[in-house]
């Protein structure tokens, strides 16, 4: 039974894998079609989610099969379950990132909004956290995925800052009300990313160590991260 449920292990392993070179594709992709105008890009992201979406479903259903037939213990179980979270919080990244390609085929109307340098920073933090979690997973690296967690304050601080500047171009013209809203929209979709990605690091946590630490970050930071929890 043991050589068999490996065997299973290792398929669900690989297909999470592909899912995520998948999933990071289509975010790398909408936040392009956004800042460069690339509708093309959009489509592509859009037309992907069908084939993340049934991948999703699939690997659910190994996994369920697994847990029944081979009924796994200890760190065994600890691997399937967490297969199961992250794999719904990467359908969920794909679902953002074909947010992100709708608000870039909406902002292609407005090719002259001026979209906040703070949105490109904001993305290339996100998509950095998403990497380092699969690296974090596949390396089974607590330190990895602490370093995670840590990066999503500065997303949310990218995140408000945005916020900021778009509510004052919106008061300065408000011609720009539209295009603004939608660049809100999008940059609200970039920050939820970085959140899923910090939920997979607390998985990975979970699964090397058996520590639940969602909703408990402040007994994780208070020595790791001294500087998280103040106002920005």
């Amino acid at each position: 039974m043991a050589k068999h449920f490996l065997k299973d292990v290792e398929v669900i392993h690989n297909r999470l894998m592909s899912l995520f070179g998948v999933v990071e594709q289509m975010v790398d992709k909408s936040v392009r079609a956004l800042c460069e105008q690339k509708v093309e890009l959009a489509i592509e992201v859009i037309e992907t989610d069908h084939e993340v979406n049934q991948t999703e479903v699939e690997i659910e259903e190994e996994c369920l099969k697994i847990l029944a037939l081979h009924q796994p213990v200890a760190t065994d179980l600890r691997r399937i379950t967490t297969v199961l979270k992250i794999n719904s919080d990467l359908e969920r990244i794909a679902d953002l990132g074909c947010n992100i390609a709708e608000r870039a085929q909406c902002m292609h109307e407005h090719p002259f909004f001026p979209i906040p340098e703070q949105l490109t920073d904001m993305v290339r933090q996100s998509t950095m956290m998403v990497r380092l979690a699969l690296d974090a997973f596949v390396e089974s690296n607590v330190d990895l995925a602490k370093k995670v967690i840590q990066l999503d304050a500065s997303v949310d601080a990218y995140n408000l800052s945005v916020i900021e500047e778009l509510q004052t171009l919106m008061r300065q013209d408000s011609d720009l009300v539209v295009p603004a809203l939608h660049c809100f929209s999008a940059s609200r979709h970039v920050e939820r990313i970085a959140d899923h990605a910090e939920n997979i690091a607390e998985d990975v946590i979970y699964l090397v160590d058996g520590d639940i630490i969602r909703h408990r970050h402040d007994l994780l930071t208070k020595v790791q991260f001294p500087w998280r929890g103040q106002k920005h």
